[in-house]
């Protein structure tokens, strides 16, 4: 479709055009402004004439005509392009829209997404239906093109099918093809997914990798089949290792792998000559992990462990834009770019006083213009709450597996031997090893095993937030594990705890079951009290988030939960399949 081809119409470009001859106003001018010229590589004054969502003009000049123009006065501050997050996963408890609202607080104006959790759960007309309508909001959204599910689908060929792969693909807000967590696929002689990835790379798009502690020869593999940047570098030694290989490096700061600090001091050490090839990424973390900040936050590690400040700017903007090809639209300050930027009180203080985006104000002299309220029917687009069509029965709550599921960190998992009686309807509480189902979302299968490590004092616990969508059980007791359950079910999906007959805390995801309507502000404060609630319950770890997301990712080692029943990763086998309900 033409309006989707083309950022701006012609009868627009020659707007534009008219306010550079005097014929027409600009909707905001920004005075006397010091402002980051990332190709010069200095600080510069100018006067910024903005039309709508566009920067018409960078220069000595202000404009012919200034009628209903707003003019800001922009002496004592600095002026830096709008960061972009290249790596973010949309579905981790929040949804596309509060973490685009929260994020262009702290000055991240675009953000490149995930796609998993569209693609599995909605049907492409209504997918596609969706990001049409995001591209009216105030932020700048780009999408990725998944390639494999990261765990087992019982209906894989079907959900990736090569239409859908393709259509997806195809999309002109598709930037790239992964990331690629099936690469083991790949190397083993997926042609499908080397096909997809030649398609990615005919139509010029790049190829994300998940490549967590590859060697040279396993990382000069994946670069002959097309893979061009990895966020999986753990250590300052690892990304050597991937600029060696010609890669791009997205250096990862998350709640899961806060390793930016230690990565900086390796490289400063090294003796790194130039930072063009490396940008910053927050990996989908948990809504508490954004409490204190964004991208913003991470260039802040970057100009304290001593990155030259413009190379910590460009980190988290030109060098992003540059490497996706939308360098014409977005990561500087420029006449023709789209009109992101950030005002900021110091030159080395990257948290934004006032934000640009789209030309829109976002937030000014400190605060947000407006409470954000989304103006999305969710519901239009497939996204409605979890309707379960099926009832938990005393059958699914029956557990004889001789093994079980020990947890050795947040998302690490290796089978044990269960020595403990199992038949009981309340497990004791001076251990560590609760009752766990795993049930698929349309209730056709289960699989019941036992989970060590989780929590010594768990009653009850149901999740449909899992990387699959499925459902998570998990608790001592079998009263208090389907009593929330039945509370999960109600409320359309969510998070729920239930001990001794009450609900201790309830988290609805009314977007099917995966996602909150909730603002990042309020879902940071349920978070917060989950993760109270379970650490007085034992679980020991940083982050249950990830914990629910990841029983179901194959991308990780050891053993998962999957439709097709628990699977080990090493082997890629299917150690039991599941039990049909």
């Amino acid at each position: 479709m033409l309006e989707q081809r083309y950022r701006w119409k012609n009868k627009q470009l020659r707007e534009h055009v008219s306010i550079i001859d005097g014929k027409k106003a600009p909707t905001i001018v920004l005075r006397n402004a010091v402002y980051l010229n990332q190709v010069l590589e200095e600080w510069m004054e100018a006067n910024i004439w903005i039309y709508k969502d566009r920067i018409i003009y960078v220069g000595d000049k202000m404009p012919a005509v200034q009628d209903g123009c707003e003019i800001i006065d922009c002496a004592g501050q600095y002026l830096v392009p709008g960061y972009i997050e290249p790596h973010a996963h949309p579905a981790q408890l929040y949804n596309p829209v509060t973490l685009a609202s929260y994020a262009a607080q702290f000055g991240t104006t675009t953000l490149i997404n995930d796609n998993m959790t569209l693609f599995t759960l909605l049907e492409k007309r209504k997918a596609f239906a969706l990001l049409k309508e995001l591209r009216n909001l105030p932020y700048s959204m780009f999408w990725w093109a998944r390639l494999d599910s990261q765990t087992e689908l019982c209906n894989e060929e079907e959900v990736f099918s090569h239409a859908n792969v393709k259509s997806w693909l195809e999309h002109d807000g598709v930037l790239q093809a992964g990331e690629l967590t099936g690469w083991p696929r790949l190397l083993d002689g997926d042609d499908m997914m080397l096909h997809w990835m030649q398609e990615a790379k005919r139509m010029r798009k790049k190829i994300e990798g998940h490549f967590p502690g590859s060697s040279e020869k396993t990382l000069a593999k994946l670069m002959l089949l097309g893979a061009d940047c990895d966020h999986e570098a753990m250590t300052g030694e690892e990304v050597i290792r991937r600029l060696g290989q010609g890669y791009h490096v997205s250096l990862r700061h998350s709640s899961i792998r806060p390793d930016l600090p230690g990565i900086l001091e390796y490289l400063q050490e090294y003796g790194l000559k130039s930072y063009d090839k490396c940008f910053f990424n927050t990996d989908g973390s948990s809504p508490g992990f954004y409490k204190e900040g964004f991208t913003d936050s991470l260039i802040k590690i970057a100009i304290d462990k001593g990155v030259p400040l413009i190379e910590a700017y460009n980190m988290a903007s030109l060098n992003i834009a540059r490497y996706y090809h939308i360098e014409y639209l977005h990561g500087n300050i420029a006449t023709g770019r789209v009109a992101n930027i950030n005002f900021l009180e110091e030159k080395d203080n990257p948290t934004p006083r006032s934000v640009l985006s789209k030309g829109q104000w976002v937030k000014k002299d400190g605060a947000a213009c407006a409470e954000y309220k989304s103006p999305l029917q969710w519901e239009e687009y497939g996204l409605s709450p979890l309707a379960l069509d099926w009832d938990l029965t005393e059958d699914d709550l029956q557990y004889s597996m001789p093994f079980g599921i020990n947890m050795e960190n947040s998302v690490i998992t290796k089978p044990y031997s269960i020595h403990i009686d199992i038949s009981r309807e309340v497990l004791d509480m001076d251990h560590d090893e609760c009752y766990f189902t795993f049930l698929r979302r349309d209730g056709q299968s289960r699989i019941n095993t036992l989970l060590k490590g989780f929590a010594s004092h768990l009653h009850g616990f149901a999740s449909s937030f899992t990387n699959s969508g499925d459902i998570i059980l998990i608790g001592k007791s079998r009263k208090d594990i389907k009593l929330a359950f039945n509370r999960m079910k109600e409320i359309g999906g969510g998070i729920v705890i239930a001990e001794k007959g009450e609900i201790l805390f309830e988290m609805p995801l009314e977007l099917q079951g995966v996602m909150s309507k909730a603002s990042l502000p309020d879902l940071i404060e349920q978070e917060s009290r989950m993760k109270e609630l379970l650490a007085e319950k034992g679980y020991p770890f940083e982050d249950p988030m990830y914990s629910l997301l990841f029983f179901t990712s194959t991308h990780l080692p050891y053993l998962r939960v999957t439709q097709a029943g628990l699977y080990e990763v090493m082997n890629k086998s299917i150690l039991f399949p599941t039990i049909m309900r």
